[in-house]
């Protein structure tokens, strides 16, 4: 089915992790997508949904005006925000939200939750790790212009402290280390390491110190060859803080060894995530005994099932 009809508008609070999993979904039901970054007065802006009345007067950005064949998509506490004041201006509007609203579910058509997130309801459609705006036919397109070479590429993707793993120098030398001792192993493989956004400007000093001669590194400046990677990789090294990159990973059918980070405090949550990536034999785990193996498995592409999924309800619905 496709909603050539219906607007899409994708609503945030400007994070790229929450604007990935919006567009992911929302290319799935068409081409004309409005991005919207939620702004928030304060206290609204700090607390949950549900807590103060809501209303126009807590948006500092401009209100949309809309009509019944619309879909918003929202991820992230600040977008529920203007998700749920929209549904009830304009109660003929299919509301999407993605990650749990932590608040009532009724106020969405759909909510679009990873396993791991462990919710269940009615309107609560789970997928297998996070969606994202990579799809087959985004990174089909992508074209070598780096002057990396493909052959063997293992491309260990890192990423940054956060509120359930340590990520410190400690952590840096440790996977410089591997990586020095995994090149050793295996002198033909070609190494591409990339940082994210979160990784801190000492954890880069000692990367670019121990690992310029021996990998291409890409450390936040120039393009970065994310697609490229996701494209061309014979496998991933990915450190365990980070659902996103797992799963947009995964999207490539290639074996991923996860590099686990030790936990500030034990979380279910990544956890399951992680047991969930073994057990469908997506992940193993990285360590100093590691040998280099061949698997596969179907690539993950959550965004484009989810999307399969909600748009046979909204024709059930519609007839």
């Amino acid at each position: 089915m496709n909603l050539k009809n219906y607007k899409i508008w994708t609503l945030t609070d400007g994070s790229q992790g929450m604007i990935s999993q919006v567009l992911g979904l929302a290319q799935e039901f068409g081409n004309e997508i409005v991005q919207i970054k939620t702004k928030l007065r304060f206290p609204w802006s700090f607390l949950q949904p549900g807590i103060l009345p809501n209303f126009k007067y807590i948006f500092k950005n401009e209100i949309p005006k809309l009509h019944n064949k619309n879909i918003l998509i929202s991820c992230g506490r600040k977008s529920v925000y203007l998700s749920t004041y929209l549904k009830k201006k304009y109660s003929n509007i299919i509301n999407i939200h993605i990650q749990n609203p932590k608040t009532s579910y009724h106020k969405f058509n759909f909510i679009v939750a990873p396993n791991h997130d462990n919710i269940q309801g009615k309107n609560v459609i789970n997928s297998i790790g996070a969606l994202h705006k990579f799809s087959p036919e985004i990174i089909s397109r992508i074209k070598n212009i780096y002057g990396i070479p493909i052959d063997n590429l293992v491309t260990f993707i890192v990423g940054g402290e956060n509120q359930h793993y340590y990520f410190n120098k400690k952590e840096a030398v440790d996977i410089c280390s591997k990586i020095k001792k995994l090149k050793s192993k295996n002198p033909g493989i070609y190494i591409l390491l990339l940082t994210s956004r979160r990784t801190e400007f000492e954890i880069k000093k000692i990367i670019k110190q121990k690992l310029s001669s021996i990998a291409t590194l890409w450390l936040g400046e120039g393009e970065n060859p994310y697609t490229f990677a996701l494209k061309f990789s014979s496998k991933f090294i990915v450190t365990s803080d980070s659902t996103s990159m797992i799963s947009e990973s995964a999207i490539s059918g290639k074996p991923i060894y996860i590099y686990q980070l030790p936990f500030k405090r034990a979380s279910k949550r990544f956890e399951k995530f992680h047991n969930e990536f073994k057990k469908l034999n997506i992940t193993r785990d990285f360590t100093d005994d590691t040998i280099l193996s061949n698997w596969s498995y179907a690539p993950l592409n959550e965004s484009k099932r989810i999307a399969g999924i909600i748009k046979k309800r909204i024709i059930q619905d519609q007839k």
